[in-house]
């Protein structure tokens, strides 16, 4: 496997934007950051570090050298900190290169996280015939999971965290896309926001339920027309990547294995998760020098 990861940045950050509660303790410098910066631009770490400063760190822990990240048409804010050439800008052990998703006229945001990683293949051609990981911008997986999907032996993987381990409210991870896997454990489908009939259906005898956070090693050969052709969700009206990797899935069956990881992964998706993401890198990342 080659140490290559794309992480998905183009998003226009719309929940991060609405108005925080008048009960929330963060920094006017976070709001402002929220307020104006890609979610992974928040500088919720030591000396107000940018949020995927550490997901970088982890990658590069992990064995990842050559970082894509693919950023929205709008915001400068990660092109500013981490270089403004469009590669080979050098983070570390880290070479930094970019991918720009750009939103089609008549939309106001872009098309979604399939689309976000078709932008990143067509800059990429040379990585044609090779694996690739590909995760969010705004969640903190790991160093085991993003090692997993660097070193494993299959045609493709993901991540099936176990809904148990993850400390978020309830209602939240009612909404997560849940796993259905063979006996072998490869995918078979990600059902989105599922019933609480589907939930039980997908519980194992042990009670793990496995939950999808977006984060998968892929062959860029076999998910590349997947990408381009996946429909619009109906509602959302945005071609989502775990869609395409289920496209995939059904004309290729045990082509996507499921690691099982029973671990917290930290998540910036509105303000409220601010201080509680802060709170995580304060204890976790303590006397981190990068």
């Amino acid at each position: 496997m080659s140490g290559k990861l794309v992480i998905l940045a183009g998003g226009i950050s719309s929940r991060m934007r609405r108005p925080a509660g008048n009960d929330l303790q963060v920094e006017h410098r976070l709001l402002q950051d929220a307020d104006r910066k890609a979610k992974s631009m928040i500088g919720v770490g030591q000396n107000f570090r940018p949020f995927l400063d550490y997901l970088l760190y982890n990658a590069g822990l992990a064995g990842y050298t050559d970082i894509l990240i693919v950023i929205g048409e709008k915001d400068s804010s990660i092109r500013e900190y981490y270089g403004p050439k469009d590669d080979n800008n050098h983070f570390g052990n880290l070479l930094i290169s970019y991918a720009v998703q750009k939103i089609p006229q008549g939309r106001v945001k872009p098309l979604g996280t399939a689309d976000a990683l078709y932008q990143a293949l067509i800059a990429r051609p040379d990585w044609e015939g090779q694996h690739f990981t590909v995760c969010n911008s705004d969640n903190l997986y790991s160093v085991n999971a993003l090692s997993l999907m660097l070193s494993h032996k299959y045609q493709n993987a993901m991540i099936d965290y176990d809904r148990r381990a993850l400390q978020f409210p309830a209602e939240r991870i009612q909404e997560f896309g849940i796993t259905k896997k063979d006996r072998d454990g490869f995918l078979m489908d990600i059902v989105e926001k599922p019933t609480a009939e589907q939930i039980q259906k997908a519980s194992q005898p042990d009670g793990f339920v496995g939950v999808s956070m977006n984060i998968f090693s892929l062959s860029y050969d076999m998910i590349f027309n997947y990408l381009e052709n996946v429909p619009l969700h109906p509602v959302r009206q945005e071609k989502e990547l775990p869609q395409a990797v289920v496209n995939m899935v059904k004309d290729h069956p045990k082509s996507v294995y499921c690691f099982p990881v029973a671990e917290h992964v930290p998540d910036l998706t509105d303000k409220g998760d601010i201080p509680v993401v802060k709170q995580f890198i304060e204890i976790n990342f303590r006397n981190l020098q990068f």
